[in-house]
């Protein structure tokens, strides 16, 4: 295990080198600007959280019944169908409310609440959008993913302007959770817990592309949904660019000193107290992966940084609204030098002065 590194009155994160997150404990000691408190806590992790999307294990041929295009006519011929004829594939959407999914918990006393999506069957969702005067279309639905051995098909929509439909969900005791707040609360040893969490990552990412890409850059013309909501087209007949999501990757990295075994964190001011994380930044133009690891712990830190090594990736999608496609791509770093001079527009300062210190 790594011990913490050399920190400034700016930098501190917590990681191992395996896919085992443990906090060795009782590592406690008063510097000149903070104290260190860690205490013992010991997660196996199967995968990252938002990876592992079960839905998306494989691609599905044109032909089968439940791939995007088949999927998405069955689903606008139930829609037109007031009869509510019974198909073979059942559909089950999940709401989302300004990029949070609808939850629902369970536990009794004093148990902590366990958190869960809350998917709703296509006949409930219209009967709730019924009583809320709203009517669904296809085109408002954005394609998940299927499981086959199920016959079921996931959709995702944004009810994010049908205040109604607030108080009709309330009344069940669904509400619209923060997806960070559902990664928090999550079992992370449940592995069907997880493979939701990744679900309604990927539904928020989607969702959040939607509503930013609704216009052709290229004409200006709009943009409209395409393979069940998993592509835009421009609607501009003279144009008709595919538009695909955009994907934001960023460099995340624990940066090591390998003499004194130790290990470079940081914290920005919005973190709330005792929070460290490792140095992270979006790759520019131009450079690779690994030039991106130097150049950000060089412009945040002041540390030289030399051999790099990949460790793991993984879908962010909690990040700003603006990108909600982060690809975070994690590294070791290796420092080659150990004077910190940190960039305070970047990270948080205290003082006009910057000290180095060690906490092993």
């Amino acid at each position: 295990m790594l011990s913490l590194l050399f920190t400034s009155p700016t930098a501190t994160f917590l990681c191992s080198i395996s896919k085992t997150l443990s906090i060795k404990s009782t590592l406690t000691r008063t510097l000149p600007f903070f104290t260190a408190s860690i205490t013992t806590m010991s997660v196996n992790l199967q995968s990252h959280a938002f990876a592992g999307n079960p839905l998306r294990s494989k691609t599905l041929k044109p032909t089968d019944p439940l791939s995007p295009t088949l999927a998405l006519e069955t689903l606008k011929t139930q829609l037109l169908d007031n009869t509510h004829q019974l198909s073979s594939i059942n559909f089950r959407v999940l709401p989302f409310r300004k990029g949070r999914p609808l939850a629902s918990s369970s536990g009794d006393g004093d148990l902590v609440p366990n958190w869960h999506l809350r998917w709703i069957s296509l006949a409930d969702f219209r009967s709730f959008l019924a009583s809320s005067r709203v009517e669904l279309s296809g085109e408002s639905l954005v394609y998940l993913g299927s499981r086959s051995e199920e016959d079921v098909v996931y959709w995702a929509v944004d009810v994010s302007e049908e205040n109604n439909l607030i108080n009709v969900l309330g009344s069940k005791r669904f509400c619209f959770v923060e997806l960070r707040t559902l990664m928090v609360a999550t079992d992370w040893t449940d592995e069907r817990a997880m493979g939701d969490l990744a679900i309604a990552g990927h539904a928020r990412a989607l969702l959040e592309w939607h509503n930013l890409a609704r216009f052709c850059g290229h004409c200006g013309a709009k943009a409209v949904p395409a393979e069940a909501g998993r592509r835009k087209q421009c609607s501009n007949e003279l144009c008709k660019k595919t538009i695909y999501p955009r994907v934001d990757p960023v460099v995340i990295m624990l940066v090591i000193d390998r003499k004194n075994d130790c290990v470079l964190l940081s914290r920005q001011s919005r973190f709330v107290p005792r929070m460290w994380s490792c140095l992270a930044g979006f790759i520019e133009p131009g450079e690779s992966l690994e030039e991106a690891v130097r150049r950000e712990t060089w412009e945040e830190t002041g540390i030289e940084v030399g051999e790099v090594v990949y460790h793991s990736s993984q879908p962010w999608p909690v990040g700003p609204n603006s990108m909600p496609c982060q690809l975070m791509v994690g590294f070791f770093a290796y420092a080659k030098s150990l004077e910190i001079n940190v960039d305070k527009a970047e990270l948080e300062g205290k003082n006009d002065e910057d000290k180095v210190e060690s906490l092993k």
